[in-house]
């Protein structure tokens, strides 16, 4: 390992069928602890590290995700020798060379969350940044807490300077008057990834090549999408691209700005906490799912009139619906940019 690299304390691998045998193996006759966790098929407490086995089976392969302090150790000693049959912890920059030299990565945050704006960040990486990168800890922003992405956003954009990345942010209001005309998510996503590259492209005129996680069934989504220095650059669209330290770097700025977007509306809708308060203040919910959106948004409604929702949500959600139907309203109470509601998914 690189000395001042700070150890990873979550890992996560798609196991085969085979792997996933191998994995129980060494699970059952290991010195574990069983642990029980909603919707895994296995889960044990080893050394400062625990290891789950999701049930979730996806073209015959289960996730498997390792976190804690021992995390690192179990999967350099047992799970890369006894189950994955290959070392490559350490070893990222000669297995993977390319994905250390000079390019860029556009990552996305903000799409699935029903409050807040979209956010798209493209960053630039070379040899140099990238071992700067993996000293700061930036990675996939979805296996970092809330806390550990404000902070290491702010240290990634310092580290890159205004020169080094570029961000797209459609706030609630622009976001729900772009989705009217576009009606459809992945044109959207499409369009300000390529305003992203490009403007990352005009600050770093020799990069020739950019990452981007793929989000559209088809990769001509985002190629129709580009502008005149992207469509000469080589995009590479990839599933699961965060593997990517740009994208990683880029998924991490983007989450950032969108949790402190957030934490400005969470001041407006509940007042500014006092100093020493902040860590107990309430917060707008992130997602969509969670039961405390539609029940902020009902409250917010009854008290601001449904319109409210154009400049705090992403409006053709289906939640929306809901919210209006439980305080007796309906998208006819919306300006027309809020009568747009979501189409069936498509490749487009």
């Amino acid at each position: 390992m690189n000395a001042g690299v700070a150890p990873k304390t979550t890992f996560t691998y798609e196991l085969t069928g085979d792997q996933q045998e191998l994995l129980l193996g060494v699970m059952l006759t290991g010195n574990y602890r069983r642990r029980e966790v909603p919707y895994s098929l296995w889960s044990i407490e080893g050394d400062k590290f625990n290891a789950t086995l999701y049930e979730k089976e996806k073209h015959g392969r289960r996730k498997l995700c390792v976190q804690g302090a021992g995390a690192e150790d179990f999967v350099l000693f047992v799970l890369e020798p006894r189950v994955l049959g290959a070392a490559s912890l350490g070893y990222e920059k000669e297995l993977s060379p390319e994905r250390f030299s000079a390019h860029a990565g556009s990552d996305e945050s903000g799409k699935g969350d029903y409050f807040g704006p979209l956010v798209v960040c493209c960053a630039y990486t070379d040899e140099r940044l990238s071992a700067e990168m993996q000293k700061l800890g930036a990675r996939d922003c979805k296996q970092m807490s809330d806390k550990s992405v404000l902070s290491v956003g702010m240290q990634l954009r310092r580290l890159l300077g205004p020169d080094g990345y570029s961000v797209v942010k459609l706030g609630p209001a622009a976001y729900n008057r772009l989705y009217a005309k576009m009606r459809n998510i992945n044109r959207m996503l499409a369009w300000a990834h390529g305003t992203a590259i490009e403007e990352l492209l005009a600050k770093r005129q020799g990069c020739g090549r950019v990452v981007v996680d793929q989000f559209a069934r088809t990769e001509d989504t985002i190629k129709r999408a580009l502008k005149p220095l992207g469509r000469k650059a080589q995009i590479v669209q990839m599933h699961k691209a965060e593997s990517d330290i740009a994208v990683a770097a880029a998924s991490v700025i983007a989450r950032e700005i969108f949790l402190r977007d957030m934490q400005k509306m969470s001041e407006e809708v509940f007042g500014k906490p006092e100093p020493g308060d902040e860590k107990d203040a309430p917060r707008v919910p992130a997602g969509s799912s969670d039961p405390r959106v539609r029940t902020l948004a009902e409250e917010q409604v009854r008290k601001h009139g449904p319109v409210w929702l154009m400049n705090h949500c992403k409006a053709h959600f289906q939640t929306t619906d809901k919210v209006l139907s439980a305080v007796g309203k309906s998208r006819a109470d919306l300006p027309p940019e809020g009568q747009v509601t979501s189409l069936p998914r498509t490749g487009g």
